[in-house]
């Protein structure tokens, strides 16, 4: 790597984080996720807006020659990522109300996916070109994207409103804990089929990422907990044992990408089955979270929002056809949640507030959209199309809440 190209990488650090931040600052005031405004903030250096005003200064600000060191940093970010969002899995959260919470979770999944493959099949795929991916992988991935719920950003909100003791905000954590390991079993499927383009083929990967996950819940956690056994006594992470979970998150990344799976996986499993001490997660979460959040996830964001164009969606068809992606991904959510907790006794109020809660998609959609884009399943107007999408339904998600289910007076 020559030095100019060195001084040209660091330069889109400082722009990209500086903006994130910025951006994502403004979006805190007016009581929405920060996360949305870091995506808005990555869109903005991409085609949609940086490419219009001056398309000569964004090909030379990142050029080709940047992105592929932007794109392993943002991998690093998702791999950590995943790693504290499979820490914040509290077993004590499935526990309660947990039928109704299954129930409810694999419906608010159901519904939207049904709505995701019919899309597919009367509208999306012919759009989804030049792609030559056949029609399964390509339904599964926009089935899965419809179907996902944020479960970080969904306690934010809850813990933003003041929602976070009560009911709705029990309900709320257990049914997304529910949908996350739901649906990232069905982003693993959509992944293995589309990588042998069979589902037959995709057999022996599922088979593996089961069993690795089998042995992950049952020795790794063992021996996790044997390592951490003298945590309890002293309360204190110090810099061998963060070392050797950060290499373990590592290590884990590159199994499930051996397997076949995406590497985001290895994080996320990693997390779910370290043992659940309060205190060492906090202390986990808060060595973790800041840096990742603070510097390698606004490279995510701006290495997506290179992918992002605003342009491509030049017809009036087309933009048609992103409302009624919004409006399948919203209903689809809404009224699965809505109809299924009334079913099941739940007050009126707090099952409309559940609705649009599980609505919450943020960065997680992100997530999905990139996987699908990396592997050649979804084209970028379907890309650009989702992303618009993840950003509408987080953004109602707040203010809808608040008017339907006010938080207590404390």
């Amino acid at each position: 790597m020559d030095t100019n190209t060195l001084l040209l990488i660091l330069a889109n650090i400082v722009v990209i984080i500086g903006l994130a931040r910025l951006i994502g600052l403004l979006f805190a005031r007016f009581q929405q996720p920060p996360v949305i405004g870091e995506i808005i903030a990555g869109i903005m250096l991409g085609p949609s807006l940086l490419g219009l005003l001056s398309p000569t200064l964004e090909k030379s600000f990142f050029p080709a020659t940047t992105q592929p060191f932007l794109y392993l940093l943002s991998e690093i970010g998702l791999i950590f990522y995943m790693f504290l969002v499979g820490l914040e899995l509290n077993p004590q959260h499935l526990r309660q109300k947990l039928k109704v919470a299954i129930v409810t979770s694999n419906v608010s999944i159901f519904f939207p996916f049904v709505l995701g493959v019919v899309l597919s099949f009367f509208v999306l795929y012919s759009l989804n070109q030049p792609n030559k991916t056949s029609f399964i992988p390509f339904a599964l991935f926009i089935g899965a994207a419809m179907s996902i719920t944020a479960f970080p950003v969904l306690a934010r909100i809850l813990k933003d409103t003041g929602l976070d003791k009560t009911p709705l905000g029990t309900l709320g954590l257990t049914c997304a804990s529910v949908d996350d390991i739901s649906a990232w079993c069905l982003l693993a499927i959509a992944i293995a089929v589309t990588r042998t383009d069979n589902i037959f083929g995709a057999l022996p990967t599922l088979l593996g990422i089961a069993v690795y996950t089998v042995f992950m819940v049952t020795l790794g956690q063992k021996l996790f907990k044997y390592i951490l056994r003298n945590y309890g006594q002293t309360n204190y992470l110090n810099k061998g044992l963060l070392t050797f979970i950060y290499i373990m998150v590592v290590l884990s990344a590159m199994i499930t990408q051996w397997i076949g799976i995406d590497m985001i996986f290895g994080g996320f499993i990693l997390g779910a089955i370290l043992p659940k001490n309060t205190n060492l997660n906090a202390e986990l979460t808060t060595k973790t979270e800041d840096f990742v959040s603070t510097f390698l996830l606004p490279i995510f964001f701006a290495y997506s929002g290179l992918s992002t164009d605003l342009g491509l969606l030049n017809k009036p068809y087309l933009w048609a056809v992103c409302a009624l992606v919004v409006a399948a991904a919203i209903a689809g959510k809404y009224w699965g949640v809505y109809v299924t907790t009334r079913v099941m006794g739940v007050e009126k109020q707090e099952a409309k507030a559940l609705g649009w809660l599980m609505n919450t998609r943020g960065l997680t959609e992100l997530i999905i959209l990139n996987v699908g884009l990396t592997l050649g399943v979804i084209s970028p107007v379907i890309f650009t199309m989702f992303v618009i999408m993840a950003i509408i339904t987080t953004i109602i998600t707040s203010p809808l809440v608040v008017r339907i289910y006010p938080a207590p007076a404390r």
